[in-house]
């Protein structure tokens, strides 16, 4: 089979392994109010299954960035997967939710492989001219998992309780893995980095990676802080059914696959830079408009859904090819860029979801305020490269 012919099998693999990492939370998210009865605590406890598994992700990003740097991301893509695996059969194995939560963190801390090494992978497989295109596909694909995942999950609670899902991502996990074996030679090697990247602190220094690295963290985390406070206003305050936040959420899910798949085309058309400025500028006058709306005491979703896919819609444009502008910009140290990249986006979603936590109640004003907040600051991120051009 020639190289030529494999790039898809290899995409479909790199795609799958990120989906793992995402699914271990979406897939997980039905089971957790049915977690005290089954092994005990609190529901309070029970939230810590989910946050245990985010700060275990935050810590295996900046790890197996760090060994991707160094050492073969074949080989460590296929540790990971294996350790993910186990960390997942252990779980379903736990005999109480204390258990559960610290096999959680190394759930998280394992699976985060793949979302580190996918970006440079990516970027040896297609030329110059279509990675981002590739780049595209691949958030397509990873934005399916938070409007399936919980579906699937759901099912396979009412089939046979909590642990079904974590036996469902060992087994992935390991037909994954499998995979990422057979076909690993078709998967592009680290290059040799230069002495002067050979740290953290080396990108860092990088102020053009800094602006692109940081207007993609806010642009995203601001629209993950809005979904992920929105099933609670939605079914809270505005008095609506959890089936109101599925359609928002498919709605906008639609709208980024859709913007996400033209978004290398229109940076050819119009410039990359250009594009990236405008799919980020779309979403602060979005979240701007939710914000005057819900502030005039407005709660129709036909005017919320409209608004939250030209909110999708920005972000698809803006997105993939500006998280690829940020990984080029890393001068060929895709493991750390990527890592700084996600460890950055999970930690402004965790920060502005807090922040905005205690709010909730009030309506929908908090999360269209955080957003806009968050998004404007991505676009201001972006100001310093245009005055430099």
């Amino acid at each position: 089979m020639s190289s030529i012919s494999k790039t898809p099998a290899l995409f479909a693999l790199i795609a799958s392994g990120t989906v793992l990492g995402i699914a271990g939370t979406d897939l997980v998210l039905p089971a957790v109010p049915s977690l005290p009865v089954a092994l005990g605590g609190t529901v309070e406890l029970a939230q810590l299954v989910l946050a245990a598994y985010a700060f275990g992700t935050l810590i295996g990003l900046l790890t197996f960035g760090e060994l991707g740097a160094r050492h073969d991301p074949r080989l460590l893509l296929m540790i990971s997967l294996a350790l993910f695996g186990l960390a997942s059969l252990a779980a379903a194995a736990a005999p109480d939710i204390e258990w559960l939560i610290l096999l959680r963190f190394a759930q998280g801390a394992f699976g985060s492989g793949p979302a580190v090494f996918a970006p440079g992978f990516i970027q040896g497989l297609y030329s110059k001219d279509k990675a981002p295109a590739a780049m595209g596909r691949l958030g397509s694909v990873e934005s399916l998992a938070p409007a399936l995942a919980p579906i699937a999950g759901a099912y396979l609670l009412q089939l046979g309780g909590w642990k079904l899902s974590f036996l469902l991502l060992a087994l992935l996990s390991v037909l994954v893995g499998a995979a990422t074996f057979a076909l690993r030679a078709g998967l592009p090697r680290q290059e040799k980095l230069p002495h002067e990247h050979s740290s953290y602190l080396a990108i860092l220094r990088n102020f053009e990676f800094l602006c692109y690295a940081s207007s993609q963290a806010l642009s995203l985390g601001a629209l993950l802080v809005f979904v992920f406070g929105a099933p609670a206003v939605l079914t809270g305050p505005l008095g609506k059914g959890i089936e109101h936040f599925v359609a928002l959420q498919v709605c906008g899910i639609a709208a980024f696959i859709v913007a996400a798949n033209s978004s290398a085309w229109l940076a050819v058309r119009f410039g990359t830079g250009r594009v990236i400025r405008t799919g980020t500028a779309i979403m602060p006058v979005a979240f701007l408009a939710i914000l005057a709306y819900a502030l005039a005491g407005g709660t129709s979703l036909y005017v919320i859904i409209p608004l939250s896919i030209v909110m999708n819609l920005g972000f698809g444009i803006r997105g993939p090819i500006g998280f690829h502008r940020a990984i080029t910009t890393a001068r060929g140290d895709h493991s750390r860029g990527a890592a700084i990249v996600v460890a950055a986006i999970l930690g402004i979603a965790a920060l502005g979801t807090t922040a905005v936590a205690p709010h909730i109640s009030i309506g929908l004003w908090p999360l269209a305020l955080a957003g806009a907040v968050l998004s404007a600051l991505a676009l201001a991120a972006l100001a310093p490269l245009r005055a430099a051009a």
